[in-house]
C-alpha cells in the first residue's frame, strides 16, 4: 500500500531557503536554529540553483580551523547538481532514490518552482501511518 502514497501528502511545504551570496557561517547558524540538515539555494527569481547541506559546511569548518578563514559563501560550497522530486511522485520510488543517492532530503519541484521538501523522516512517517492502519 505504500506505493499508493505520493510526495505532496508528506512533504513539508513551509521551508527555509538560502541565497547564493549568503555567508556560510550564517547558513550554519540557520541550520542549528531550525535543526536542519540542509536547505535549497534559490536565486533572486526563486529558482533552484543549488542545495547546501551540513556536510558541505564542513569544508568551511576545516578551513576555519586550519587557516582561520571563515569567508566562504553558500555558492562556494553548495551542490549545484540537485536531485529533485515531483509532488506526484510515489513515496516508494522516493524511498528507493534515498537509498541509491544517499541524501537526507530532496527539494520538491513543480514547474521549476520549489514547493516543498521531502526527507527520509517524511517517508518513515508515511510508512508508520500506513502500518498503524493495517489489519492485525
Amino acid at each position: 500500500m505504500l506505493d499508493s502514497l505520493i510526495v505532496k501528502d508528506y512533504m513539508a511545504s513551509a521551508m527555509i531557503t538560502l541565497k547564493p551570496g549568503q555567508d556560510i557561517v550564517e547558513a550554519a547558524h540557520t541550520f542549528q536554529e531550525y535543526r536542519l540538515s540542509g536547505a535549497p539555494v534559490l536565486d533572486d527569481h526563486k529558482r533552484l540553483i543549488g542545495f547546501l547541506s551540513e556536510k558541505d559546511c564542513l569544508h568551511t569548518v576545516l578551513s576555519a580551523v586550519y587557516n582561520q578563514d571563515y569567508g566562504d559563501l553558500v555558492e562556494d560550497r553548495m551542490t549545484k547538481e540537485v536531485n529533485t522530486v515531483h509532488p506526484t511522485d510515489n513515496i516508494t520510488d522516493v524511498a528507493e532514490r534515498f537509498l541509491k543517492d544517499g541524501v537526507r532530503m530532496y527539494p520538491v519541484l513543480d514547474k521549476d518552482v520549489v514547493v516543498g521538501m521531502i526527507s527520509r523522516q517524511s517517508v518513515l512517517k508515511a510508512f508508520c501511518m500506513l502500518s498503524s492502519h493495517k489489519p492485525k
